[in-house]
């Protein structure tokens, strides 16, 4: 039987700082090791701003979760990049080389364009590959895939929530996915992950991951409502389906057993 054809992926990235970039960046004639130029770096920031997250030019992927969806928006599979080795060049490689070769479906991401895709850019830059379909030199601006307002190459939802920045999305993902009774932000937030992955906690970094993409699809299958592709009744239809997968694979991911539990089904109002 011939496999579905992949028209979305709703993907996430995690990423750490790189130290030694850091060091020699930010405190080129101080001799500071790694971990002590992140450490400093942190602490500025922290002081400067309430908030330690190093810029994403700083950063390379640790882990990028991505969720392959149909065109009629079904889930088909959620997959974590070079499990469980975890290496940023290869991580980027195979993002970049599976959107060429699911022949380029639309990325869907929450506030992707402002940090996820940018990460993944540099990555390339970084690492040396190629990905001449995304950068597509030559094309009409309002046609290449990096225009902003290029919805059918990257869908971010943020930008359609948000009307491209002409307003604010105080709470992000996390009220998104809570509105539609999904669980958002479970015991790890996005400012943690420095620290898990100094401590060695890959896994659960990658669980992390795992589940913020499962909140994106989530509010897709919503906005897909909202936009008019999907009908309100086939987009809870599907929601069960994918409450049922997920019952099916937490035997295998014990994540998905704790997505679960904060699990909530949308209050439909048109039901009172």
């Amino acid at each position: 039987m011939a496999q579905p054809t992949v028209r979305f992926l709703v993907f996430d990235v995690e990423s750490v700082a790189d130290g030694e970039l850091v060091a020699a960046i930010r405190y080129p004639t101080e001799g500071l090791s790694p971990a002590d130029a992140i450490a400093r770096y942190r602490g500025e920031l922290m002081e400067q701003y309430q908030r330690d997250f190093i810029p994403y030019t700083f950063q390379i992927p640790v882990s990028v979760a991505v969720a392959k969806i149909t065109s009629d928006f079904l889930l088909t599979e959620l997959v974590v990049l070079d499990a469980p080795k975890f290496r940023p060049h290869v991580i980027a490689r195979d993002f970049w080389r599976g959107w060429e070769a699911y022949r380029q479906p639309t990325l869907v991401s929450f506030n992707g364009r402002t940090f996820d895709v940018p990460l993944l850019e540099l990555a390339a830059f970084r690492y040396g590959i190629r990905v001449p379909g995304w950068f597509a030199e030559g094309a009409k601006s309002y046609e290449s895939p990096r225009n902003r307002y290029q919805c059918a190459a990257h869908l971010d939802l943020q930008d359609l929530l948000t009307n491209y920045g002409a307003s604010r999305f105080n709470g992000g993902l996390n009220l998104a996915a809570n509105l539609l009774g999904k669980p958002g932000k479970m015991s790890v937030q996005g400012d943690m992950v420095q620290d898990m992955y100094d401590e060695g906690k890959f896994a659960e970094i990658n669980d992390y991951c795992r589940c913020d993409v499962l909140d994106t699809y989530f509010v897709f299958l919503r906005s897909r409502v909202m936009v008019g592709k999907l009908k309100l009744e086939r987009e809870q239809e599907i929601v069960g389906q994918v409450k049922d997968w997920l019952v099916e694979q937490s035997a295998e991911l014990p994540v998905y057993t704790h997505y679960l539990e904060r699990w909530g089904d949308w209050a439909s109002p048109w039901d009172i």
